[in-house]
């Protein structure tokens, strides 16, 4: 495997926005690079510091003790503190708020792999205390700082089979590739979830994800779903809500402005990376003997456009659009009280935009987005 160390565009964004007082939680995934990004930042500041492991139980002993004179002594000199797999510490976001009360000029930065355990572990006690950053697998947008447009455009089959998570990117072969994201979902995404107390059907849930990954660009039924696994309905929604949380998938609701027409309680869902995704099916073959590379296509342009939406701050809410005779647009984006609508197409074709929407919302603008195209609107 390749050795290096590919920049991270929310590096650049916790450098900006670390402060006396307050503290930066990076949110994301298993091996996405948390770890790897913040001892980068260590690296680069001369300040006193300290890195904090948070699955070491000493660590957690003292970073648990709600006692300002046992984390004063804790923490020493150090002027940036970071705090990896936070969530691993019991109290950590009270423990967190009395060392940014009490330590005078204290930059703190935590990281953890579920946003649910880190938010209700820090939510009430860090009120108005915090930052928040998401790390994704790798973006193309990050990509790019590595690559020439001829490698970008001969990585493109390997990021749409295999995704990019860092050491998938940086292994040298397809096997190394294969072997990696199967371990990858079994020993590392699936184990946050399965940690939960109340998960007992691990089985059901490896299914519900199987059929995700038929459905991408198609409008999710959870009744249907809950027929098919064998759960009921409510049970369904809070699978799918865990696997949102743990950065697995995600989902596009319709959007609407309540015209009769118009389909907005649907929702469609799509996956952070489709390497985690073609390793759940098992579907490793290229892009020549694949029947999915529309879906493919629809959902990585897609992810990596949330990747940038994200990364860049962007303030944005993103739709799909569907009216109940099947007209429909790929990708709704509502940012600066405007509307940006957009379809996404593995080939260059002619597309025409349904009529019914352009006359509901005559100010939207509209775009096509191909392989000639695509990198402006993620890159």
């Amino acid at each position: 495997m390749k050795s290096f160390y590919i920049w991270r565009k929310q590096l650049d964004n916790l450098k900006k926005i670390i402060r006396p007082g307050k503290v930066v939680i990076i949110y994301g995934a298993r091996r996405t690079g948390k770890t790897t990004l913040v001892k980068k930042f260590l690296q680069e500041i001369k300040e006193p510091k300290i890195y904090l492991d948070g699955e070491d139980i000493f660590v957690q002993e003292n970073l648990s003790s709600q006692s300002i004179v046992k984390l004063r002594d804790f923490i020493g000199k150090a002027k940036v503190v970071v705090v990896d797999e936070a969530h691993k510490i019991p109290n950590i976001g009270l423990n967190l708020k009395l060392i940014v009360d009490n330590i005078k000029d204290i930059k703190v930065v935590a990281t953890g792999s579920a946003s649910f355990d880190l938010v209700q572990k820090m939510g009430e006690p860090l009120t108005g205390r915090k930052f928040t950053l998401k790390l994704f697998p790798l973006a193309q947008m990050e990509l790019s700082r590595h690559e020439n447009p001829y490698e970008m455009q001969s990585n493109l089959e390997k990021r749409l089979v295999f995704g990019s998570y860092p050491e998938v990117v940086l292994s040298e072969s397809n096997d190394e590739r294969i072997l990696y994201l199967k371990e990858l979902i079994n020993s590392y995404l699936l184990k946050d979830i399965l940690e939960i107390n109340g998960i007992r059907h691990s089985d059901k849930l490896i299914k519900i994800l199987r059929l995700l990954s038929f459905q991408i660009g198609n409008e999710v039924s959870y009744s249907e779903i809950a027929a098919q696994v064998g759960i009921n309905k409510k049970t369904v929604e809070n699978y799918l809500d865990l696997l949102e949380k743990v950065f697995v998938i995600f989902k596009l609701e319709g959007f609407s402005r309540n015209l009769r027409k118009e389909v907005s309680k649907s929702k469609k869902y799509y996956f952070y990376d489709l390497g985690v995704r073609n390793a759940i099916i098992n579907n490793f073959n290229l892009l020549d003997v694949r029947d999915d590379i529309g879906r493919l296509w629809e959902n990585y342009i897609i992810s990596e456009r949330i990747k940038k939406q994200e990364y860049e701050r962007m303030q944005v809410n993103n739709y799909f659009w569907r009216t109940y005779t099947q007209k429909e647009i790929d990708f709704i984006e509502e940012r600066g009280g405007k509307l940006f609508a957009y379809e996404i197409k593995w080939d260059k074709e002619k597309v025409s935009f349904p009529k019914d929407f352009i006359n509901i919302y005559p100010n939207a603008r509209f775009e096509i987005i191909n392989r000639e195209n695509y990198l402006k609107f993620i890159d």
